[in-house]
């Protein structure tokens, strides 16, 4: 079989139609030993045509040359299926109607669709021997052989071939448009004949390729019907009687084509025949089958309508006159859309003529009003109008609407277990349990109302509710429960309590008679939540109208409390370990963040919407020395304590590591070497960045974390282009660095992928959509802009998050040049006397007196340190923001140590006096040397007298 379809494949892909029927027929035939076969294509109102056979006799071949679509055999079978189909067929039938009696024992007819695109356009027919029906390996065959036929179908020429000068396609369609017949004229005593231009037009035959001759008219016809031709004839000239035929004639493309033919036999002078004098004309179908199956048609039982394209009735079967109450001469010729049943109906008309404009089947349903009655129409447009099917659908259509509101109900009642049982596996807390309860039980019922309650000792507790006002739920709330009430009936028994009206309420439960006015409801349903035999709460269902539930309804309640409170049982141990979960991560991260004069920080933290796990991110903001701050987001990869455990680690060691005023490159090496001997599994990316208000420059590295976002104040929104070094725990130091100059009001934006990146959105995306978000919404306070980031950024429902999501947003600040100041010193003893003097006289302008004496100690200290154990060049700042700042810096990386010094000693109580005259002190190594920082509080601004008037 492989090797046939391999011949096949070797098929020019231009061949004609002809040829790939002929040589498809020829393999199946002979592969599967079978006695013939046929391909037939799918023709007006979807008959099929005999286009070519191979192996069987002529006789059984015009049996089958039509067959309807509606017959029982085989081939019209697998059309209307549209799957192979198998018939034995013992009497062989012979024609398409099954009118035969000759027999052929242990046939059968094997037929397979053949398809264009999704529709049905021809079939493949091999009448098998004795093997009888084929076998599995053999129905592949055949239908791989019908998919390469398909495939060739749509690689063959066109069915016109085009003809050149002036008989062109053109011509040849405009000939048989205006000359409907064309004549021709045949000596019988010599052969010779002529054709005249619309004969020559009908066989698409050019004027120069015509020879005068009978052989050139009986060449054209089709070789199954050559003989059948030639008997009309002779049977003519003996008889000298009318000839008229129907035949076939190939075309020059391969194709072949109906030709009805009529002529007269002329005598000569003694009587004989002499020539034979006639036309002939175009036909879509022989008159045998356009008989058989207008009889068909006639008496069929649905109701069938043929328009042209005019939509004027030219054909109307009996049971069409009926349904139209119209008799077949009141039907014919009339335009469809006037008859007065088809007037009735609203739309018609467009529908119709949608469907004949879109060359496509169209079927729907419609209703005659005057009668009653409901059909369903099919419309199916063809080359010369439209075909319309309608059947008498009223009685069915009755039937499916009482069976289809019976299986409504029954499916409702059940889907409402089944969506409520799929709703409530998903639910994961409390919440979640009373969302559910409310979109899938209230609705189905007309329910109003629910208040779901958790029983904690003798007290009850909301764990939701809905419709209910604020006021009666904060009565309910941490309630004692006591006896003669519904819920406590309903919770000791273990039963629920039906109350239809708040008259019976009352009359049950006189101490709380008024419950239904201030709750405002009319009836309700006390279901009690037990799970495992435990006690778990209540849940009430309530209508704001007098209602009594039926026995099935009560039935359906009982069972959806059995199954709320097995949700409810877990979605409290949820609750709890959640609210842990909860509380260790906001231990984990920073409670609120400095108020720094370097930066305005605002930062949010959303957990993964699923799970109760915490996450690893982490951020934080880092006062430094000189007014510098550290800004550090971070993220742990994984979730889980252990995760979070790391997290703290990091977070603690970046705190001390800031301590020691590192550079960002030196810190995410520190951090690197935690996170390597943590083990293999462990990584972590970082960002860690140094601002400095003094020089506005902002230095920063990262190991495997996306980019900050840089905002400036015009608007405009950029990501540092920065290859970022591997995360945390696999990268090899040293870390690249990178320095940012920031205007005065930027803002440097830092966060987590779980902001930026999703299941449904790729991170380049999500880069993209915060710098939109940045540049719409930078203007705005920092707490503004990160609300307007998350809700951009985030699903409005947080268990849509698929990853924790950390942000950062930092607006920066710059120290003007009035409050910084600056000297250069010598390197000799006569340094520290300059420095107090410089001290002194910029404090004075500073209006900073309070402060002269202890900055000229400090000053003077930490000048005379340098002078005696370091080297230069010494220089001395300082800065008046939140505090005083005062820098010493030199040349030498010597670190200074406060040391206890004894009774006996001379020194080293210099860096004692700095520790007790400043708030905080201490050393920062820069690329040229170090600087010794001390910092004082500035003293209190007195409150002007105007304020003390206010103020009384």
């Amino acid at each position: 079989m492989k090797e046939r379809l391999k011949l096949l494949s070797a098929l020019d892909e231009g061949a004609a139609e002809n040829e790939v029927f002929r040589l498809a027929l020829l393999h199946v035939v002979s592969e599967l030993g079978a006695l013939g076969g046929m391909v037939h294509l799918s023709g007006p109102m979807s008959a099929l045509r005999l286009v070519s056979a191979s192996g069987l006799p002529p006789i059984l071949m015009q049996a089958w040359e039509i067959i309807g679509p509606e017959g029982t055999a085989a081939p019209a079978r697998a059309v209307r299926q549209g799957s192979p189909a198998w018939a034995p067929t013992t009497p062989l039938q012979s024609s398409a109607n099954g009118s035969s009696a000759n027999a052929w024992p242990d046939t059968g007819m094997a037929a397979v669709p053949v398809f264009a695109g999704e529709r049905t356009v021809g079939v493949l027919t091999v009448l098998t021997g004795h093997g009888g029906e084929p076998t599995g390996e053999q129905w592949g065959f055949l239908q791989a052989v019908v998919a390469w036929v398909e495939e060739r179908m749509g690689l063959a020429p066109p069915a016109a071939r085009p003809l050149q000068g002036h008989w062109g396609s053109a011509k040849v369609r405009e000939a048989l448009k205006e000359v409907q017949i064309g004549s021709w004229d045949w000596n019988i005593q010599t052969g010779e004949m002529h054709w005249d231009e619309a004969i020559l037009a009908l066989y698409e035959m050019e004027p120069s390729q015509f020879v005068p001759r009978i052989e050139t008219f009986l060449m054209a016809i089709h070789p199954d019907d050559v003989a059948s031709t030639l008997a009309a004839a002779e049977k003519s000239i003996n008889d000298r009687t009318l000839y008229d035929a129907e035949f076939r004639i190939r075309l020059p493309d391969g194709t072949f084509r109906w030709v009805h033919s009529r002529a007269k036999v002329v005598l000569d002078d003694e009587g004989e025949p002499l020539r034979m004098i006639g036309g002939a004309w175009g036909v879509d179908e022989p008159s045998f089958a356009r008989n058989a199956l207008a009889r068909a048609l006639r008496h069929m039982s649905d109701s069938f309508l043929s328009v042209d394209d005019d939509w004027r009735v030219v054909f109307a079967n009996l049971e069409a006159e009926r349904a139209l109450g119209s008799s077949e001469e009141e039907l014919l010729g009339r335009v469809l859309w006037e008859l007065p049943r088809v007037r009735q109906v609203r739309g018609l008309e467009e529908r119709c003529r949608n469907a004949a404009a879109a060359s496509v089947p169209v079927g729907f349903d419609i209703r005659i009003p005057s009668t009653g009655r409901s059909y369903h129409l099919r419309l199916v447009p063809v080359p010369d109008g439209t075909i319309c099917y309608f059947t008498d659908v009223t009685e069915q259509r009755k039937r499916d609407a009482e069976r289809k509101a019976a299986e409504q109900a029954a499916a409702e009642r059940s889907d409402r277990i089944a969506e409520l049982t799929t709703a409530l596996a998903k639910a994961t807390s409390s919440r979640d349990v009373v969302d559910a309860v409310a979109r899938w039980v209230l609705p189905p019922f007309g329910a109003v109302g629910l208040v779901m309650q958790t029983i904690e000792g003798d007290r009850a507790y909301n764990v939701g509710a809905v419709g209910y006002p604020q006021e009666f739920l904060d009565r309910l709330e941490g309630s004692r429960f006591q006896e003669a009430t519904p819920v406590w009936d309903s919770l000791l028994s273990g039963a629920p309590v039906f109350i239809s009206s708040a008259e019976e309420y009352a009359a049950r439960y006189p101490s709380g008679g008024d419950l239904p006015h201030k709750a405002g409801k009319q009836s309700w349903a006390f279901l009690p939540l037990t799970a495992s035999g435990r006690l778990l709460g209540t849940c009430v269902i309530s209508f704001n109208h007098p209602r009594r539930l039926t026995g099935e309804e009560r039935t359906l309640l009982t069972a959806i409390s059995g199954l709320v409170a097995q949700a409810f049982d877990r979605a409290r141990l949820y609750d709890s370990e959640h609210r842990r979960a909860q509380e260790l991560q906001r231990g984990l991260l920073p409670r609120a963040l400095p108020a720094l004069p370097a930066c305005t920080a605002a930062a949010r933290y959303l957990p993964a919407g699923h799970g109760m796990e915490v996450g690893g991110d982490w951020y934080d903001v880092i006062p430094l020395s000189a007014d510098q701050v550290a800004l550090v987001v971070g993220d742990v990869m994984g979730h889980g304590l252990s995760e979070a455990a790391t997290m703290g680690r990091l977070r603690t060691a970046v705190h001390t590591l800031a301590d020691l005023e590192l550079p960002p490159d030196e810190i995410l090496s520190r951090l690197n070497e935690i996170v390597s001997d943590l083990g293999e599994d462990s990584y972590a990316t970082c960002l860690y960045a140094i601002y400095d208000p003094t020089t506005r420059i902002c230095t920063f590295a990262r190991a495997g974390h996306p980019p900050p976002a840089v905002v400036h104040p015009d608007g405009s929104v950029y990501l540092p282009e920065t290859v970022p070094d591997p995360p945390l725990g696999v990268a090899e130091p040293p870390f690249e660095t990178s320095q940012l100059q920031l205007p005065e009001g930027s803002l440097f934006v830092l966060y987590t992928d779980g902001l930026i990146e999703s299941s449904q959105r790729d991170i380049d995306d999500g880069l993209t959509l915060l710098t939109e978000l940045l540049s719409t919404a930078h203007s705005g306070g920092v707490d503004r802009i990160c609300d307007t980031l998350i809700a951009g950024l985030l699903p409005a429902d947080q268990q849509g998050i698929d990853d924790d999501a950390t942000l950062l947003v930092t607006r920066v600040r710059t120290l003007s040049a009035d409050q910084i100041v600056s000297w250069a010193l010598p390197e000799d003893p006569r340094a520290a006397g300059e420095a107090r003097a410089h001290v002194r006289e910029q404090l004075s302008a500073w209006k900073l007196d309070d402060l002269a004496m202890s900055t000229e100690l400090l000053a003077s200290e930490l000048v005379g340190n340098v002078v005696r154990h370091a080297k230069g060049p010494i220089q001395l700042r300082l800065l008046r923001s939140a505090n005083l700042i005062c820098e010493v810096s030199d040349g030498s990386l010597t670190t200074p140590r406060i040391r206890r010094a004894s009774e006996t000693d001379e020194g080293g109580r210099g860096l004692q006096l700095v520790a007790a005259l400043s708030q905080r002190w201490g050393t920062r190594y820069t690329a040229t040397g170090k600087s010794i920082w001390t910092e004082q509080a500035l003293p209190a601004v007195p409150p002007s007298p105007d304020a003390h008037s206010l103020a009384r």
